[in-house]
C-alpha cells in the first residue's frame, strides 16, 4: 500500500506539473500575441518562423494540436 507520504508527494508532483503547464501555456499565449503583432506590421518572414516554432512547442512538447500560421487564419467578421 502506499504511504501518506507518497500520496502527498504524487499530489505535489501533480500540482507543480499543471503550474508548469500553465506557465507555459501563458508564454504560448504571450508569443501569440507577439506573431499577430509582427504579422499585423508586415514582419512576416519574422512571424512565420516564430510560428514555425510555436508549432513545434505545441505539436512535439504539449500534445496540442497545431494552429494555423498567421496568413493561414480566416478573418471571421
Amino acid at each position: 500500500m502506499a504511504s501518506r507520504n507518497d500520496k502527498q508527494r504524487a499530489e505535489n508532483v501533480k500540482s507543480d506539473t499543471e503550474k508548469y503547464r500553465q506557465a507555459a501555456e501563458d508564454a504560448l499565449q504571450q508569443l501569440d500575441w507577439a506573431i499577430g503583432y509582427l504579422h499585423g506590421i508586415h514582419k512576416t518572414d519574422i512571424s512565420k518562423a516564430l510560428a514555425k516554432n510555436r508549432s513545434f512547442i505545441r505539436r512535439r512538447l504539449m500534445d496540442r494540436p497545431e494552429e494555423p500560421l498567421p496568413d493561414q487564419q480566416t478573418s471571421e467578421a
